[in-house]
């Protein structure tokens, strides 16, 4: 029957992130919108994936649930061995800022306070408490690039600049996987292409990269590019000769 939620099957065991059967229906009056329509997908630890899809295809409802922002209708996620759709809310708050450092087009740094205080501030709130805070925000800093810039304030920063300390905020914690959502939307083709350089960099010292976007040249930096429309993957490939 059309429509009907399949069974769930059982989640990779060797993937960092599985998805099983994944629907997402919007209501919409009396109508009724499947962003994501019976998703499969594991993503290995380690891999440097990019999902591509024009508005509307539902690879933005697909991050928000590899993000552990939302829950789908039907299907299942699971992150590090673990079941999102099991947690309570604030258990789920905690496992996401242990396990998932989030990038986003916009930097969404606070405009007051210094690069190495933006990159400390999602540590304030682990438990228990981060006791070198502030050696692991500068750490991060350093694996970006940024060490001189610590005392900055975001304006006194340049656009790549302020995205590289959103990469390093996202990475300060150690998270098992940084999911970065059009990272580069809001830059210059030039510092574009630095930032994805900056992901394959990163992705070469083993953290595990996803990338949304719409841009083409953008999912050339990634070892293994997905493709959704109306909601289904219509293509999933290695990508031999990732752009260097």
């Amino acid at each position: 029957m059309a429509g009907e939620a399949k069974p769930v099957t059982a989640p990779s065991k060797s993937a960092l992130i599985s998805c099983r059967n994944l629907t997402k229906i919007y209501k919409m009056g009396q109508s009724e919108v499947r962003a994501l329509d019976g998703v499969d997908l594991d993503i290995l630890e380690g891999e440097f994936v990019a999902i591509i899809g024009s508005s509307g295809s539902g690879k933005s409802t697909l991050m928000n649930m590899l993000g552990a922002l939302d829950q789908p209708t039907t299907g299942q996620v699971t992150i590090n061995g673990e079941n999102v759709g099991t947690m309570k809310s604030k258990s789920l708050a905690e496992f996401r800022n242990a396990t998932i450092g989030f990038v986003f087009q916009q930097f969404q740094l606070l405009p007051k306070k210094s690069a190495l205080k933006n990159v400390a501030l999602p540590l304030q709130y682990r438990k228990p408490k981060v006791k070198d805070a502030a050696q692991q925000a500068a750490h991060a800093l350093s694996l970006v690039g940024l060490a001189d810039r610590s005392g900055h304030r975001p304006t006194e920063l340049s656009g790549g600049q302020q995205q590289r300390v959103a990469i390093a905020r996202a990475l300060a914690g150690n998270p098992k996987v940084l999911l970065a959502d059009e990272p580069t939307g809001a830059l210059d083709s030039k510092t574009s292409t630095d930032i994805m350089k900056l992901m394959q960099d990163l992705n070469a010292n083993g953290i595990t990269i996803i990338v949304i976007t719409h841009e083409d040249e953008v999912a050339a930096y990634a070892q293994r590019v997905i493709e959704f429309k109306d909601g289904r993957i219509i293509s999933d490939k290695r990508n031999e000769e990732a752009a260097a």
